[in-house]
């Protein structure tokens, strides 16, 4: 899994899943362009990975806003004038809490991001890719993507949108040698997966336990996933919403 001399987009790149993806890229030789929200994280993870000889960028972006997310491939396009992989990753998370209870305002932000923010990063990265006639993205879903997710009505929804949103451009862009997949973790041990449980050890153990191997997935583990996607070695899977968890929703 060589990416020498391609160009690749992580969102949400500055933490987490998205933080070990670059890192993952970055050892494989890829040209990156990391983007997020959090400017001084995603400039110090830049700064670092430059330090250990990768050709890396940081570009702010809000991937809810058109504006911003149209900065952000325009700087691609002017910086590389190609882009080969484009990583959806960034995404929030709602409060726990029954339907209901969710707000109006909880609702139209988790979609805003996670869904609407998809959307826009792969409307910009299939024109590109369908006019050089070659590419791959790969969307950050979730196992909440695939199934129910009790009191995270939000987020399940835009994360089922985000897999159908996969294989609907999946079945159109094919035929332009664009593929475009996603994964699907369940609990990834970073901030936004395991820090909501960090204050309930109880509920930490219950959901731990709940894994058939019995323990929560590792960031890593999910950016080497998402890797492979991308290489050649993935090279016939397209419209894949490929589980990372651990035999959770086997």
């Amino acid at each position: 899994m060589n990416f020498k001399n391609q160009v690749v987009i992580i969102t949400g790149a500055s933490a987490g899943i998205g933080k070990a993806t670059a890192e993952e890229f970055a050892t494989r030789g890829a040209s990156l362009i990391l983007a997020d929200r959090n400017e001084a994280a995603g400039k110090t993870l830049t700064g670092k990975l430059v330090e250990q000889g990768a050709d890396a960028h940081f570009h702010p972006v809000d991937v809810s806003n058109l504006a911003s997310v149209k900065t952000l491939f325009d700087f691609c396009m002017k910086k590389y004038n190609r882009l080969d992989h484009l990583i959806n990753n960034a995404g929030i998370a709602n409060e726990l809490g029954f339907f209901e209870a969710i707000t109006d305002e909880d609702w139209h932000k988790v979609i805003a991001v996670n869904q609407t923010g998809v959307f826009y990063g792969m409307r910009a990265a299939l024109k590109i890719m369908r006019e050089q006639g070659s590419g791959s993205i790969v969307n950050t879903a979730s196992a909440a993507g695939i199934g129910a997710a009790p009191r995270m009505g939000a987020y399940a929804a835009s994360k089922h949108a985000v897999v159908g949103m996969t294989k609907t451009a999946a079945h159109e862009y094919g035929k332009f040698n664009v593929r475009i997949n996603a994964v699907c973790p369940s609990i990834i041990d970073t901030e936004m997966g395991t820090g909501g449980l960090a204050g309930d050890p109880k509920l930490f153990k219950m959901m731990e336990m709940a894994v058939p191997m019995k323990r929560f997935g590792k960031a890593s583990e999910v950016a080497k996933t998402i890797c492979w996607l991308c290489s050649d070695e993935a090279s016939y899977l397209n419209g894949v919403a490929l589980s990372v968890d651990g035999g959770l929703k086997a």
